[in-house]
């Protein structure tokens, strides 16, 4: 088959979502209503509560929900065949992500912007806070302290990569101060994408590199070092200064990206040499179901982006309406990065032959961001004649670039969390934006460096649980929404359905975990693990609760 044909299908599937479905669920479910004050009117600081145009906006929540991950878990699960992983990534940026991200945001913007677990209690019930900001930090923990290893290890293999990595930086704070001076916006972004492809082609001749030892560290511990303190200051700067003018140039480059990869597509109509259905599977390869509704999240639903939505991006919510085009939108932007990373894994552009395919793929797990970087590479040079060595620097400063957006969110959101336990539990001190920053730059260094030793890989040792743990998050998030909108008279179903089947698979996919790290030994995961499968029945068992007291009083 020719990779076109799926692009056409998915692209036409994710449009319908767009205009039709998104459309709905705006107008008729959530309501959305431009005479309701939004938080970030209300409670403007000009620091954390900023309103913000929504194509601006639009570039933060996308940037900050995509990271590496629409690449990593499709670039994974296509190892069971590319139609069910374009099936799960249409499918769910349609009913799922898109449904789950407005929700979200919806849902925080009613409530002064509270995160999902500060939320939860208003929702809920006051027990279900404590274990739902439980999972909600250990989420983070895991995002943050293993994209900061993601980055560093992008900084060693790719050099090329660094000088653009840090002028997108650069860029960001110039546009900062200008558009907050009313300088106009398109302009600024066109100039600064200009001097960030420029900054790629200059990165392609001056490869930057650390020293390979200094102060006893490894290049990728100083490199984990150097990337947690930069994120500790962005954290506390005020979001118009750098996060909102770096994530909407970030989000133009991704748009630039995937123009060219798409573009590519079209114009070399390269043919599919992955199988269908993979029959060719190594013995040890787990079950597709419920595997694969963890494998890819980002570019489904992810519970990642409910923390973002309802920790930075609600924030600066300009009007209710624009919760359709931030949130909806953008979850189709991630579905289509998944989409297009799929093709570029599939096709001959990374393999020239279905053998050729199965030997790059010879496991679970083989392939991921190195696979995505080679066949899109590969992929834009047949289609559209451009270097495979700078089209190799375009996407590998496009994932960094993302990986590092998202660690800037999430070590801002982590921030969040700890002041919110502050103010819940009266302890001054993590009140303070500078404290809760240090212990959150704290606790992932903790974990990078503590259960890694001086490579500072600590963070890969808890990773393996982020697959379900995050897609658990994901069923709360929209547990939360339903019972909000039971509780509004208004119809749930269209959350509900997806909550269900979304908990079902990953309390599947968490048992299956939870027995391989017994069998393995490994009892700080076990304990992890049993510590989200607990807290997720719990919360259920708490709104449910809450959703009979309720039916029992109108019944009444």
């Amino acid at each position: 088959m020719q990779s076109i044909t799926i692009v056409l299908l998915g692209i036409a599937g994710m449009l319908l979502g767009w205009f039709v479905y998104s459309k709905f669920i705006a107008a008729r479910i959530f309501k959305l209503d431009d005479s309701f004050t939004t938080p970030a009117h209300e409670l403007q600081d000009g620091k954390d509560y900023v309103p913000t145009n929504k194509v601006v906006l639009w570039g933060h929540h996308f940037t900050s929900v995509a990271g590496a991950a629409p690449i990593v878990g499709p670039a994974i699960a296509v190892y069971w065949g590319w139609v069910p992983a374009v099936l799960w990534v249409v499918l769910g940026t349609i009913l799922f992500a898109g449904v789950h991200d407005m929700g979200a945001l919806w849902a925080s913007v009613r409530h002064k912007g509270k995160s999902m677990g500060a939320l939860s209690e208003s929702v809920i019930g006051k027990r279900s806070r404590a274990l739902f900001m439980i999972v909600v930090f250990l989420v983070l923990l895991m995002v943050n302290a293993v994209f900061g290893v993601v980055i560093a290890n992008s900084f060693v293999s790719q050099p090329t990569a660094v000088f653009p990595a840090w002028t997108a930086i650069a860029v960001a704070l110039i546009i900062g101060q200008l558009l907050k001076r009313n300088f106009a916006l398109i302009p600024l972004c066109m100039v600064g994408i200009l001097v960030l492809y420029a900054s790629v082609y200059a990165g392609s001749y001056i490869p930057l590199s650390l020293p390979e030892s200094m102060f006893g560290l490894a290049d990728t511990a100083n490199w984990i070092i150097i990337l947690f303190i930069y994120a500790a200051i962005a954290s506390l700067l005020p979001v118009w200064m750098l996060l909102q003018p770096r994530d909407f140039i970030n989000g133009m480059q991704l748009l630039v990206g995937l123009f060219l990869l798409y573009g590519a597509v079209f114009f070399a109509m390269p043919d599919i040499t992955a199988p269908a259905f993979n029959t060719q599977t190594a013995m040890d390869t787990p079950s597709i179901i419920p595997l694969l509704f963890v494998t890819i999240a980002c570019g489904a639903v992810s519970g990642f982006h409910g923390i973002v939505s309802s920790g930075t991006s609600s924030k600066q919510l300009n009007k209710e309406t624009d919760v359709r085009f931030v949130g909806y939108l953008g979850a189709v932007g991630e579905g289509s990065l998944a989409l297009i990373t799929i093709v570029a894994v599939s096709g001959v552009a990374l393999a020239a032959s279905p053998q050729e395919w199965h030997e790059i793929y010879s496991h679970l797990g083989a392939g991921s961001v190195d696979a995505f970087i080679t066949g899109g590479a590969n992929l834009i040079q047949q289609g559209w004649g451009l270097p495979v060595e700078f089209s190799s620097t375009i996407l590998a400063v496009m994932v960094v670039l993302f990986a590092g957006t998202t660690m800037d969110s999430g070590v801002r959101l982590q921030r969040y969390i700890i002041q919110e336990w502050g103010e819940i539990y009266n302890i001054k001190a993590l009140k303070k934006g500078l404290v809760a920053t240090f212990v959150a730059v704290g606790s992932c260094l903790l974990l990078a460096f503590g259960a890694g030793g001086a490579s500072g890989s600590g963070g890969m040792i808890i990773w393996p649980l982020f697959g379900s743990t995050n897609q658990i998050l994901a069923s709360l998030t929209l547990l939360v929404v339903s019972v909000m909108l039971i509780k509004m008279k208004r119809p749930a179903r269209y959350t509900l359905i997806p909550m269900l089947f979304v908990l079902v698979m990953a309390f599947f996919a968490g048992l299956i975990k939870l027995k391989e790290y017994w069998l393995a030994e490994n009892y700080l995961l076990v304990f992890l693990d049993a510590i989200v499968l607990v807290v997720s029945v719990l919360v259920m068992l708490e709104a449910w609760s809450v959703i009979a007291r309720f039916r029992r009083s109108e019944s009444n």
